[in-house]
């Protein structure tokens, strides 16, 4: 599922948990749902290139539908660095998935 009202976005950015990478950070905060959402933020400084910016939130995507049934039910930002238009596949994925452990296991902390 997606992440597309712009409140929750600011939501989740004023009161959700942080965990960074130097690829890419991830905020979240429970959703109440019972499912993940994902939001994405890859601003023009990542890349100039529209094609670059696409294919890291296509790459982020992928992740999060492959991986939905295995996510907390939290509501996800994924914010994307510079260093991510450079970085591979491979490594882009492995980012993500150790934020994604990363993030639930803050969020499960009372």
């Amino acid at each position: 599922m997606r992440l597309t009202d712009p409140e929750r976005y600011q939501e989740v950015f004023k009161t959700g948990k942080k965990a960074r990478h130097p690829l890419l950070g991830i905020i979240a905060c429970p959703s109440g749902l019972g499912y993940a959402r994902l939001g994405l933020a890859v601003s023009r400084k990542v890349s100039r290139k529209a094609v670059v910016r696409n294919r890291i939130k296509r790459q982020t995507r992928e992740y999060f539908r492959r991986e939905q049934g295995r996510l907390c039910a939290l509501d996800f930002v994924v914010i994307a660095y510079p260093d991510a238009a450079r970085a591979d596949s491979k490594a882009f994925t492995e980012a993500l998935a150790t934020l994604s452990q990363k993030i639930c296991r803050i969020c499960a902390k009372p």
